[in-house]
């Protein structure tokens, strides 16, 4: 078995919350050696549920195989003690909202100075220029703002946002994937650069053909409820003891969906014959949902899902979280992992890591880290001697 890919890289992590752990978790995932570096009373999501034997699951599952300084960011040798350690690393992740670390002394001229190399690595809401690149932002406000709350929900509840936290996973992932980026394109140039993801424009680059309809025809999509607005049947359709999804993408999918339900003739309906008619089509009184309705009410989920794949097309049974996690495919895909984890003081499971590179290990190393757990071994790497922690430890600058 191989090393893994990122297995050399040194990733200093100074990020909040969801957007940069998730980011640094990719890393630390693929084998960087990522260190976690946190306030000396814990960052926030150590208090965000869920919550068992007094831990967050939250901040453990985002956090999974890094190591873990605490310290006084704000303390003159808390900065000097962060500064040693950006010089040693490859990558630097932060989320802070813009101007913050400027202020506290670590903006990227600053870091360049000690590590020309640096590969400075920044989220926000906004991103780093424009006028509105200084305001707080966490995940609802970027679904709000980019537009996607307004394609999401029915006319009964408007506008809703997307359960999970989308713009904080997309911008994370966009920003591991800019720092891959950066790390190879230094192999080449020898160079480091800085990076710039915003959590708005990480959700308007993910709006798909609702962005593509606007600057088309000028008129911004309306509610997309479960439906695709290129193309119908595309959405969550009900049986009779539950839901089921078809995604009906080329006019081959419905003639198939048409002799699947018994209804051949459909596929040459005026009426429903191509995309554009059938969406005009879909909803009304007759239209092909209500035909669909019909077939699928008199049948179960299960009885729906075996007919239509059996036809080879592209459906699906509307799952719970549980019943994904304890699917056969997933356990086929190794996307559960558990590990002892010393703040719950007992073993915990999670989803594991969509990236699979054959031949490399796919598996956790280690735990989320204990508040400071790594405080000792980070700083002895850095020079300090047994005397020198003790007494910055006495002097409150780490836990």
């Amino acid at each position: 078995m191989k090393d893994r890919v990122l297995n050399g890289i040194k990733v200093v992590d100074i990020t909040l919350a969801y957007s940069g752990p998730v980011c640094s978790m990719h890393l630390a995932d693929c084998g960087a050696d990522v260190i976690k570096v946190e306030p000396i009373g814990g960052e926030q999501t150590r208090n965000w549920t869920p919550i068992k034997n007094g831990y967050s699951g939250y901040f453990a599952y985002f956090n999974r195989n890094k190591r873990g300084i605490a310290l006084d960011m704000k303390s003159e040798k808390g900065k000097e003690a962060l500064m040693k350690l950006i010089a040693t690393a490859d990558v630097l992740v932060e989320n802070f909202r813009v101007g913050t670390l400027d202020r506290l002394g670590f903006s990227y001229e600053e870091v360049k100075k000690v590590n020309p190399k640096i590969i400075y690595a920044s989220i926000s809401g906004f991103g780093l220029n424009g006028p509105e690149a200084h305001r707080a932002t966490y995940d609802i406000v970027a679904q709000a703002e980019s537009g996607l709350m307004s394609v999401n929900g029915f006319p009964s509840t408007g506008p809703v946002k997307i359960g999970p936290s989308f713009a904080d996973s997309y911008a994370g992932t966009y920003l591991a994937l800019a720092i891959s980026m950066a790390l190879f394109n230094r192999e080449r140039t020898g160079e480091g650069m800085r990076i710039d993801v915003a959590m708005v424009d990480s959700m308007f680059s993910a709006l798909e053909k609702g962005s593509i309809q606007y600057f088309l025809t000028g008129k911004s999509p309306d509610l997309h409820l479960n439906s695709l607005i290129a193309t119908a049947p595309w959405e969550a359709v009900d049986a009779k003891d539950g839901q089921f999804v078809i995604a009906v993408g080329s006019v081959k999918h419905f003639a198939t969906l048409c002799e699947a339900i018994g209804r051949p003739e459909l596929a040459n309906d005026p009426r429903f014959d191509v995309h554009m008619h059938r969406m005009n089509n879909y909803y009304t009184e007759g239209g092909f949902r209500s035909i669909m309705l019909e077939w699928s009410m008199q049948r179960t989920v299960d009885e729906v899902y075996d007919i239509l794949t059996s036809y080879g097309l592209p459906c699906g049974k509307v799952k719970t979280v549980g019943q994904c996690a304890e699917s056969e495919q997933t356990k086929a895909r190794n996307m559960v992992w558990e590990v002892y984890d010393p703040g719950f003081k007992e073993n915990f499971k999670m989803p594991g890591t969509p990236m699979k590179f054959h031949g490399y290990p796919d598996e956790i190393r280690k735990a989320a880290p204990l508040n400071g757990e790594d405080n000792v071994a980070v700083l002895k790497e850095l020079g300090y001697s047994d005397e020198e922690i003790k007494q910055l430890r006495e002097e409150g600058v780490f836990n």
